[in-house]
């Protein structure tokens, strides 16, 4: 199945409705393979498997969507969740409030520095500053924490 996953993978994504559906076809599909095992197992050209593999995956995103219920619009009072956008500056907002050398620290590591690179400029062991940042990091995890619960 790993040489015919991109085919795999596009037929299910060309019926699918949204992200999640894209898994379950995927994954009805590759059942209705395995169930089919010794008919694919038959054909010796790699082209006839690739036809056969997509004339089943092709029926079986048909079948499925044929039995699923239809999607449901969500209710008028659904609270969107925040967008990655708005997560990211919220984020960047909590680390631009960090304490000096913290703040040296974190900007430093996202931007894919070493310890001992980091060490050097804020003045401290390589260990030093693996300790800190695993404290900064559980300090902004509750602080995202809260952002998110408000």
């Amino acid at each position: 199945m790993l040489r015919y996953r991109g085919l795999l993978f596009s037929v299910c994504r060309r019926h699918a409705h949204g992200g999640v559906e894209v898994d379950d076809l995927l994954q009805e599909t590759l059942i209705a393979l395995w169930s089919h095992r010794e008919k694919l197992f038959g054909i010796t050209s790699p082209s006839q498997q690739a036809v056969w593999i997509w004339r089943v995956a092709r029926s079986t995103c048909i079948d499925f969507q044929r039995h699923s219920p239809p999607p449901q619009p969500l209710p008028d009072n659904y609270d969107t969740p925040a967008d990655d956008h708005t997560l990211h500056n919220a984020l960047h907002e909590l680390i631009a409030q960090l304490p000096e050398p913290d703040r040296t620290i974190v900007t430093m590591h996202l931007e894919g520095y070493e310890y001992k690179e980091i060490g050097r400029k804020v003045g401290m062991t390589k260990n030093n500053v693996g300790i800190r940042l695993v404290r900064i990091k559980e300090k902004l995890r509750e602080q995202m924490n809260n952002v998110l619960m408000r």
